[in-house]
This record gives structure tokens, sequence and C-alpha cells, in this order.
């Protein structure tokens, strides 16, 4: 599929990894909308085994709820589907060395798939990041970069490397994980064996909320499902960028305040106005959740059997705010395993 600059239209080089484009700066997205593909793992040179997470039903707040279990990927996250296919791009394009900035989940991914793809990695995270994340990431042999400050300060220094020289593989800017995220999708109509009617899923970037939406695009393309679910991106009120920009239209006034949910910590999302848009267009929304609920959410998933750290935990209060008004089969995505957060 052709990959393209969104601002001046200038296709992807076919040698080199450029993370934003040359000409004009801007981001780089597919061209074309995603077409379903029932085998997506043919798409990827570099994989461990990501994918085919179990989806699990319980009754909560007197509906059937049914949770899709990301934190059981190879890593511990989400961010694995993603990896695979991002990875897959850079080892097709001869990298040999990449760096990436993460508040845990991202590095560990990247640091996991760039080991397996003989690729050496370097991970700017923000010196706040959980130690058990921190440790994953030197475990896989990437170098590991703490930076002082708020989350936003990784973000500035990885940049500064890659305007010296190095490849940025960003799970932010680049759009090769998108195709990755969509097979979330495509595994969640398989196993409900219908198209669900609502989607709740942690949002900080936006990507894995982006890919599914495309992923559930794609479906509807093929005539899998009649028509897009509901899709609810949550965010943490200490940071809630993309709620602001649906709300409100800007950003500009948030704050990247300290919170638990660090998964979701993301001042100024790359393709904030593209998950906005899209998440809009099907009839979706976001919402936020106040730092004092996170916990109780973490504790309430827990005593269901599901182990999550505090960023998947955002989508109990969510859940339990919106239930009333969504129709079946509403599925819930769990993002981060709890083995990542040290308490």
């Amino acid at each position: 599929m052709k990959v393209a600059c969104v601002q001046c239209g200038q296709l992807y080089p076919e040698s080199g990894a450029p993370y934003k484009c040359p000409g004009c700066g801007g981001v780089y997205d597919y061209v074309e909308p995603l077409a379903f593909d029932p085998d997506p793992s043919s798409m990827n040179r570099v994989s461990l085994g990501e994918g085919h997470t179990p989806l699990i039903s319980a009754q909560i707040f007197g509906r059937r709820v049914y949770f899709k279990c990301e934190y059981m990927n190879p890593t511990g996250s989400f961010k694995d589907r993603g990896t695979a296919a991002l990875v897959s791009f850079l080892l097709a394009h001869g990298v040999s060395e990449a760096i990436e900035d993460s508040s845990g989940n991202a590095g560990a991914s990247f640091a996991a798939y760039a080991a397996r793809a003989g690729i050496k990695a370097r991970v700017y995270v923000p010196e706040s990041a959980s130690g058990p994340k921190r440790k994953q990431i030197e475990a896989y042999g990437a170098e590991l970069i703490p930076i002082p400050g708020p989350r936003f300060k990784a973000s500035e220094a990885v940049r500064q490397a890659a305007e010296a020289g190095m490849v940025y593989a960003s799970h932010a800017y680049l759009p090769f994980n998108l195709p990755g995220y969509a097979t979330c999708a495509y595994e969640i109509y398989e196993q409900l064996g219908a198209g669900p009617g609502a989607v709740i899923v942690p949002a900080g970037q936006g990507g894995f909320l982006l890919g599914l939406e495309r992923g559930f695009e794609a479906l509807m393309s093929a005539d899998k499902i009649g028509k897009m679910p509901i899709m609810i991106g949550v965010q943490a009120s200490a940071c809630g960028p993309l709620y602001a920009l649906w709300k409100t239209g800007t950003m500009n006034n948030i704050r990247e305040s300290p919170t638990i949910a660090e998964g979701v910590c993301n001042r100024w999302p790359v393709r904030a106005e593209f998950v906005v848009e899209m998440t809009g267009r099907c009839g979706g929304r976001f919402v936020i959740v106040n730092e004092a609920f996170i916990l109780p959410g973490r504790d309430a998933l827990a005593r269901l059997g599901f182990y999550v750290e505090p960023t998947s935990a955002l989508i109990w209060r969510a859940l339990e705010q919106s239930i009333s008004n969504l129709p079946d089969p509403i599925v819930v995505i769990l993002t981060g395993s709890g083995l990542k957060y040290l308490s």
C-alpha cells in the first residue's frame, strides 16, 4: 500500500526511513483505506507470536461485556501488534540501528522486536517511567536513556537525536503500525461472529484507536459488518488532549500533569486531528477519568481475573458512566499488563 505525506502528497521514499516528510515536515499516512486481510500475520517478517488474544465475557453493571485481553501479547501490551509491522518495515528498508521514545510499553515492545530483528535499539523514556518497564527494555538489550521532566521532554530529546541522523522508529509519527493495530478489530469480529456495537479503549497518541477504526472500516468495506461500532477513547483528566480537541476544538490549554495512567500521558498527539475526526464520524466520543477512579478500577478488574496496569484501568470508570447508552455487544480493550506497574 502506498504511503504519502498528508500535507504535500510526496510519496514515502523507497530507501531510507524518515519519520516525517523531508520536504514539508508533514506526517506520513496510507493513501488508500486498509483492505481486510483474513490472515494479517502474512504482512510481518518479524514476529513474536503477537495477536490472537482472548476475548472473555463477564456480567458487569447489569450487562454482558467482552474484554479483549491485549495485555497477553508477547511483551505484555497491545503495542506488539503495531511494533511487529513497524520493525518489519525497518528491516525491509535495511535499518540496522534505530531510536524510539516511550512512556514504557512502546519502548519495551520496540526493544523486543528490534532484538528479534537484529536491530540495535535505543529508547528514550521519562525518568518517572515505571520500573518494571524500564527493566524490561534493558533486558532485551536496548540502550535506555532516562530523560528528566514530563513525558514530552523524552520526545524532544529523541527528535534531537533524529535530526542528528538517527533513524527514528516513532510509533506516533510513522504509520506502519496502524495495519497491525487493525488486526485487533479483525479478531474481535471473528471472535464475536459479528461486529461489536461499541468499543472502549484507552487513548494517548490515539494510534491504537485509529488502527481499530480503520480495521472496522475495512470490515465494512468487505461486507463483514453492517455498521461501524461506537468508538470511545478514554483519557486521564491529568492530560486529555484528544478529549479537549473533541470537546472544544483545541488542545492549546492542555497541561501534562502527573498521572498513574502513564501510558496515555501525551500532551501533543501527532495524529490528533485524524483520530478525533474519524472517531466523531463513526458516532464515537472521548471521555476523561479523574485520578481517584483509576486504582479502584484496576482493583475491580483484578477481582474479575484481569490484572492490568493503571492505564488499562481507565476503562472501568468509562464503562460505568457509558454502559447504559451503549449498544450490544460491548467490547472493552485491556491494553497493558499489571506486571508492568510497581505500586
